[in-house]
């Protein structure tokens, strides 16, 4: 028997179907082609240096001998880890260094309040507000070393002159050292979160505050019921944002303490920098940099979980 031709409107509805086949596998493929370089860029640079760092963690090496010389050592580095004086109060200096992300937030809500609906000369403040987080970190890390100089400085010379006899010696005291570098990050993150800030309140609907002024609402009331609730969704991308930051300070450190007096300003990063590539130790640094990423994990997800009942959109 012979075997039954498809008929013609069989044929002509499979024709379209390949070629439209076709044409969606040379979509995909050109997609491909365009997004590669993001792709290979984001592979090379961080997620495999991510799936390294944990690999890293569970061994013993010494970049600098090479690969032969790497050991195996299972949780030993987690366990030493949490031993570690130097690594425990690097993360209590970090618990403390978050405090600065409300304290800002605050500071920049209440500056964009202000310059939105009551300064004039809005650009000016906006730009004079900004200019140290566009600065340079070391220029302004230096600038701030001259103004909290223990006798010389102009802080301390002024408190003396205001009469107290013995002011403190700031980044020179573990004392004040971290309480330094916490104004220090406050001062240089008020510019940037005040314009996001400002742009909030432009897309705050007048119509609201109209309602609220012929209820008889006061300024409070009106902060309280309208403005408050329609900046909360940008208060939580700065939330989040500046807590992420704040894990990541590294800067500051550098250039103004390297991590004294007494490690009062140790925080993770540099402890991870300083045993990385000054004793090279870079299976226990990998060890750190994945507690690490599991604390802003953690951090994150709360923060994703407890912005339900707070946060509007």
């Amino acid at each position: 028997m012979q075997a039954t031709e498809p008929a013609p409107t069989e044929v002509q509805s499979i024709i379209p179907k390949k070629r439209g086949n076709r044409m969606q596998r040379k979509e995909t493929l050109a997609g491909f082609l365009f997004v590669s370089p993001m792709l290979i860029g984001v592979s090379v640079l961080t997620l495999i240096p991510i799936m390294a760092t944990f690999f890293l963690s569970f061994a013993d090496w010494n970049f600098i001998a090479g690969f032969r010389d790497m050991k195996w050592v299972g949780l030993d580095n987690f366990n030493r880890l949490f031993a570690d004086e130097i690594f425990l109060k690097s993360l209590r200096n970090n618990a403390l260094f978050l405090l600065a992300v409300p304290i800002y937030l605050a500071v920049s809500m209440f500056l964009a309040v202000m310059i939105d609906k009551h300064v004039y000369m809005k650009s000016y403040f906006k730009v004079a507000y900004f200019m140290p987080y566009i600065s340079s970190i070391v220029a302004v890390a230096i600038v701030w070393q001259v103004l909290f100089h223990p006798s010389a400085g102009p802080v301390n010379q002024m408190l003396m002159s205001l009469g107290i006899d013995n002011p403190p010696k700031w980044i020179a005291d573990p004392k004040y050292a971290l309480a330094s570098l916490m104004m220090i990050s406050v001062w240089i993150s008020i510019g940037f979160n005040m314009i996001v800030y400002i742009a909030g309140l432009q897309s705050i609907p007048k119509d609201l505050y109209e309602a609220a002024d012929i209820d008889g609402a006061g300024t409070w009331i009106k902060f309280k019921s309208i403005t408050f609730p329609q900046l909360s969704s940008t208060t939580f991308f700065l939330l989040v944002t500046g807590i992420i930051s704040t894990f990541k300070v590294f800067d500051l450190i550098a250039v103004l303490t390297k991590g004294g007096p007494l490690s009062s300003t140790s925080m993770i990063v540099w402890h991870l920098y300083d045993t990385a590539f000054v004793n090279l130790k870079i299976g226990y640094a990998s060890s750190m940099a994945v507690v690490l990423f599991f604390c802003v994990l953690f951090i994150t997800l709360l923060q994703w979980i407890v912005q339900k009942k707070w946060v509007n959109y």
